[in-house]
C-alpha cells in the first residue's frame, strides 16, 4: 500500500493499481473509488499506515499514541475527571512509581494533552481541552 495525492489536493491510500485506473481509499472517511493514474502523484515520506491512523479523530490519535499503558489512560482519565492536581496528590493517590509517575506526565505534555499548573501553590497539571476531547471521543 502506498500513500498518494489527488487532482483535489487530498490524500488517499493507493488499495489497486491497474493500467489506467488506481482504486483510492479516503483514510478520513473509508470511501473507496476510482481516480486516473495521470491525476495521482506520490506523497513522498507518507507512511501509509500514518495515512490510515487519520481514520481516527486527532484528539482520539493524540491520546492513543501518548498513552502507554492502561495505567498511563487511567492517570490521563484521572486528570480529565478530577481536574488540576498537584504531584503531591498524584504520588499519594496513584500507584506509580516517581520516576514511572514522571515519565507519563512527560509524555502528556509532550502530546499536548497536559499543561503544569500551581495547585494549592505547588506545582501540578491539569488537562487540556485537547485531552478533554480525547477521551470523550473515545468514550463513544
Amino acid at each position: 500500500m502506498r500513500t498518494v495525492r489527488g487532482p483535489d489536493g487530498r490524500t488517499y491510500l493507493l488499495v489497486k493499481r491497474s493500467r489506467d485506473a488506481s482504486r483510492v481509499r479516503d483514510p478520513k472517511t473509508g470511501e473507496e473509488r476510482y481516480l486516473s493514474n495521470d491525476e495521482l502523484e506520490a506523497a513522498g515520506g507518507e507512511s501509509p499506515l500514518e495515512t490510515a491512523a487519520r481514520a481516527v479523530p486527532d484528539p482520539a490519535r493524540r491520546v492513543l499514541v501518548a498513552v502507554p499503558t492502561e495505567q498511563g489512560l487511567g492517570l490521563l482519565v484521572e486528570l480529565v475527571e478530577r481536574g488540576p492536581l498537584s504531584v503531591v496528590e498524584l504520588m499519594d493517590a496513584y500507584d506509580l512509581c516517581e520516576s514511572d509517575l514522571h515519565g507519563l506526565l512527560t509524555e502528556f505534555k509532550l502530546a499536548g494533552l497536559i499543561e503544569e499548573t500551581r495547585v494549592y501553590g505547588e506545582r501540578g497539571y491539569e488537562a487540556t481541552p485537547l485531552a478533554h476531547e480525547g477521551i470523550d471521543q473515545l468514550r463513544r
